[in-house]
């Protein structure tokens, strides 16, 4: 199991279990994480699984696709740190991550 650290727009702290392999997305959805919107189920086609990592995890997730960036694009208050849930495939290397949501998705 990995352990991912969610916080809220709130600053409240949820750490939750995850399986190696799924995304991050997806590990939210599961755990009822509300700000993580996601109505497109991770087809990466509408921005609202939008989180924000934090800066000592960014280096050790593979860089944002051509696609992911443009969908960006869409989400709102977005930052250097901004990524697509679902676009962020679950390693044992991740165990820890630690990940904030905005207030808002639209």
């Amino acid at each position: 199991m990995i352990t991912i650290n969610f916080i809220n727009s709130k600053g409240i702290q949820k750490s939750v279990n995850a399986v190696e392999g799924e995304t991050l997305m997806e590990c939210a959805k599961k755990n009822d994480i509300y700000e993580i919107e996601a109505d497109c189920g991770g087809g990466c086609s509408c921005a609202t699984c939008h989180v924000y990592i934090e800066k000592e995890w960014i280096n050790k997730i593979k860089e944002p696709s051509e696609m992911e960036e443009d969908m960006l694009d869409f989400a709102l208050n977005v930052k250097d740190n901004s990524r697509l849930s679902c676009q962020i495939k679950l390693e044992s290397d991740l165990d820890g991550l630690t990940v904030r949501t905005p207030e808002t998705q639209f």
